[in-house]
């Protein structure tokens, strides 16, 4: 997310994390300052790609960020040194219809949470969703979060989907109007319902 208001609109909405992108490569990158608003206690969540850990550190410590979300091939150590620092983690797995799990085992003890995303040509914002089921292997201690492609029309696959690391919905082109721009009504239904 980029705009101010479109960001104090969202916040309203009360989400637990709120995601900026610092990627380049990204059209959702974040190419401006952050707006100097009151976040309450929603968690202010960086995402880098393969970015070196100072720059990330650097980029954490300017925007007073509370959370690292790593998109690209970062490693146990990797995630370890940035820990250290007292920052939560989120290792994103792009999971493909034959994803091993055992690919997560070394990340348990220096990350807070994965994220499972759809595999594709791009390190996130595919816009699709994944088999769920593939989650069924999943048998970790640590939680993850659910990403990938998920709209409101999904809202009846995720009633139902059950596992017992789920910890959240991550939401983000499903609920664009243009990239890094979200439909807050179409959120606030969302949530709403997740919530109830």
């Amino acid at each position: 997310m980029r705009e101010p208001q479109n960001i104090s609109d969202l916040l309203k909405l009360q989400p637990d994390f709120i995601g900026f992108i610092f990627y380049p490569k990204s059209k959702r990158y974040l190419d401006k300052n952050l707006p100097d608003i009151d976040f309450g206690n929603t968690l202010k969540t960086g995402v880098f790609v393969n970015e070196h850990s100072d720059n990330v550190l650097k980029t954490a410590q300017k925007y007073r960020l509370d959370v690292l979300q790593l998109h690209g091939n970062e490693s146990p150590d990797y995630c370890l040194k940035l820990k250290e620092k007292s920052y939560q983690i989120i290792k994103v797995f792009s999971v493909g219809n034959h994803f091993d799990f055992k690919q997560c085992v070394d990340y348990e003890p220096v990350v807070d949470y994965f994220l499972f995303d759809t595999k594709g040509k791009l390190p996130g914002g595919n816009g699709q969703v994944f088999n769920w089921d593939i989650l069924a292997g999943y048998a970790l201690k640590t939680p993850f979060l659910l990403s990938g492609g998920i709209g409101l029309k999904h809202l009846p696959a995720i009633k139902t989907f059950s596992h017992p690391q789920l910890a959240g919905i991550d939401v983000n082109s499903g609920f664009e109007a243009r990239p890094g721009y979200k439909k807050i009504n179409e959120l606030k239904t969302f949530f709403h319902e997740i919530r109830s």
